[in-house]
């Protein structure tokens, strides 16, 4: 068989490239949690002492379930585990927004915080660019042969309740935008107004479009958009329980920013996103992909160069797959 490609991993470089940046990225998030808040305190962001409550929250996350994420996933690829691109799908958009908000996200032009989180820019920058490169191996390498099963009804409940709790979600922020357009401030605004509006323009521009584009999907191209739905839902599981993390350092420290409220709907849009991504899996069967006459009469030759089998033995071969 040709072996310029590995079948469902692309190019053995590209298979051990990934693997190789993937491994090396969960090492950088571990050694950033423990130098953060979390755990040393070494790293010192510029904003409010109050915010290094989140950042514990997203410390946490990172060193439990994005490391471990990612780590796995390298592992698989080194071994062809196809469950290795189902793990490493759910990464690359929270590692951009993460990225990206750890290095522009803080109030660097303000006089009132000082900080030396600049050090640690380039792995900021690794971390992005690991993601992209993530994101475009997965997209490229994930099965396309996924047929959809679900049942209407179901999904239609599924997709009201998703989107009424997104609306919920997105209404409390655009509720806090037009209190900083009306009155110049909201909670928190003061402190923090650089990751005020990166939280809200990143979550009502990309996160609340990604999850409504997605119940479009399952409705307009369900056999069609299995790897997108895999990478949307993967961004919403990671990104709903680093907030919830958050949510919970921030009770237990009794942050004077916490509102239990924005828990509660936190905690219920995680439900729903976590029933939604095994609802979607479950609902989804890989079949074989069947091929035309033409193309099965150049597999056959293929097979037979490549391997040294006789041509014949080969056909019988075929004709016996399901």
């Amino acid at each position: 068989m040709n072996k310029t490609m590995d079948d469902g991993f692309g190019s053995p470089f590209e298979r051990v490239f990934v693997a190789g940046l993937s491994l090396v990225t969960a090492v950088i998030l571990v050694f950033l949690a423990v130098q953060g808040p979390l755990i040393r305190g070494a790293i010192i962001y510029r904003t409010a002492a109050a915010i290094n409550n989140q950042l514990a929250g997203q410390d946490i996350v990172n060193l439990v379930l994005l490391a471990p994420l990612l780590a796995g996933g390298a592992a698989g690829l080194l071994s062809r585990k196809r469950w290795a691109k189902e793990l490493l799908i759910a990464t690359p958009l929270f590692l951009i927004y993460y990225a990206l908000s750890y290095t522009i996200g803080w109030e660097w032009s303000s006089p009132a915080y000082t900080g030396n989180s600049e050090r640690h820019t380039f792995l900021f920058l690794f971390v992005l660019i690991t993601a992209l490169i993530i994101l475009l191996y997965t997209l490229a390498v994930f099965p396309k042969n996924a047929v959809a099963r679900f049942k209407r009804t179901g999904l239609a409940v599924y997709s009201v309740a998703f989107t009424l709790f997104l609306l919920v979600f997105g209404g409390m922020w655009i509720k806090e935008v037009l209190e900083v357009i009306s009155t110049g401030t909201t909670r928190g605004y003061d402190i923090a107004p650089t990751a005020f509006w990166l939280v809200r323009v990143f979550d009502l521009g990309f996160s609340m479009p990604l999850g409504l584009i997605s119940v479009y999907l399952l409705w307009a191209r369900p056999d069609k958009a299995y790897p997108v739905l895999c990478l949307f839902y993967g961004f919403f599981f990671t990104q709903i329980v680093a907030v919830n993390a958050m949510g919970w350092a921030m009770f237990l420290k009794k942050d004077p920013l916490f509102l239990m409220r924005d828990l509660v709907v936190f905690t219920v849009l995680a439900l729903i996103i976590a029933f939604g991504f095994f609802y979607i899996r479950r609902n989804y069967r890989q079949v074989e992909p069947v091929l035309s006459a033409e193309e099965e009469a150049r597999l056959q030759r293929i097979i037979a160069e490549d391997e040294f089998v006789p041509l014949e033995v080969v056909k019988r071969t075929l004709k016996k797959r399901p």
